[in-house]
């Protein structure tokens, strides 16, 4: 392809459930299938490393030991950042020279290392680790399991071909939020989400016109057998579930709100969409949110910006009077 054109992907498939090592090698593979047939950004599902906590939605909030247990086992196998397994997927988006958003379970490796986030980890094409983003706002039984996020990592990063930039799942309803990234001048806008269903894509392509951006929507395809037998929480909350627990429903939208790629529903595949570099600015010459639609003389937003520490220590004051015992 030129210059002028491009080729994003979406992968909707299962994780190998609460396996991390199995769930980046799986998403290695994908990632070199997606550019073998072109693509220069592979977006996966949220939680996609090492799944998602599907317990949530089955498993009542009194049930404290198994709920212990399965927090006990994803935090286990989620990841640190940095660490090894996000260098692995790294490596993997440098060796085949593409760039990757994907959906993690991270720990909170810079204080107790026993919160977990839902966390978007963006990978250059270079094999660089862009930057991430933690989901804001957990949704109903979600924040059983992972904690709020700061708000100082709604990041848009310059890939070269498209500035991209993300928001997870139900962070999508968030007005300001999308708003944010449209003025950092994102063009290509990742969902990754465990929603699914016509409400959700409806809101897809809502977004797609909004913001005049490609929005690659990202979820897994999610049968009741992607979990393991000896899972507990299968065997005691799940035992009358059967099928899909999610069908996925994936899909690529264009900047008019026009589906070009999906929805994809009940397997596992990789969508694929053309991108020409007009497309990226066009469109906004009748509605730009975040320029001449924006009248800041009316209206602005603010971002409370900056690193939120834990624990901090003060230096014994110079002026501090040394007494003697009594």
């Amino acid at each position: 392809m030129s210059v002028e054109q491009f080729r994003v992907a979406v992968v909707q498939a299962a994780s190998v459930f609460m396996d991390r090592e199995a769930s980046v090698e799986k998403a290695c593979r994908l990632i070199e299938e997606a550019a073998g047939q072109g693509a220069r950004l592979v977006a996966f599902p949220e939680a996609f490393i090492p799944g998602y906590p599907v317990w949530v939605w089955f498993v009542p909030p009194g049930q404290t030991h198994p709920l212990r247990a399965a927090y006990a086992q994803l935090h286990r196998n989620s990841v640190a950042i940095p660490g090894p397994a996000v260098e692995r997927l790294a490596e993997a988006a440098g060796d085949c020279g593409v760039a990757v958003a994907v959906g993690v379970n991270e720990r909170n490796s810079e204080s107790s290392d026993s919160t977990l986030y839902n966390t978007l980890v963006y990978l250059g094409a270079d094999g660089s680790v862009l930057g991430r983003h933690r989901k804001l706002i957990p949704t109903a039984g979600e924040r059983l399991v992972w904690a709020q996020g700061a708000e100082d990592d709604l990041g848009v990063f310059d890939l070269g071909f498209a500035k991209v930039g993300g928001l997870i799942c139900w962070e999508n309803y968030m007005p300001l939020a999308r708003y944010t990234l449209s003025a950092r001048a994102a063009q290509i806008h990742v969902a990754p989400t465990w929603d699914r269903g016509e409400p959700w894509i409806s809101s897809m392509r809502h977004i797609a016109k909004e913001s005049r951006c490609f929005v690659l929507s990202a979820c897994q395809a999610f049968h009741v057998d992607d979990i393991p037998d000896d899972f507990e929480v299968k065997q005691s909350f799940l035992g009358e579930v059967e099928g899909w627990i999610n069908p996925g429903m994936s899909l690529i939208v264009d900047p008019d709100g026009k589906i070009v790629a999906g929805p994809l529903e009940e397997e596992e595949g990789i969508l694929y969409a053309d991108v020409e570099a007009a497309q990226l600015v066009g469109p906004r010459w009748q509605l730009d949110v975040a320029g001449h639609y924006a009248r800041p003389d009316l209206f602005d937003l603010r971002i409370r910006s900056g690193a939120r520490n834990f624990l901090g220590v003060e230096a014994e004051s110079e002026a501090a009077v040394d007494l003697e015992p009594l």
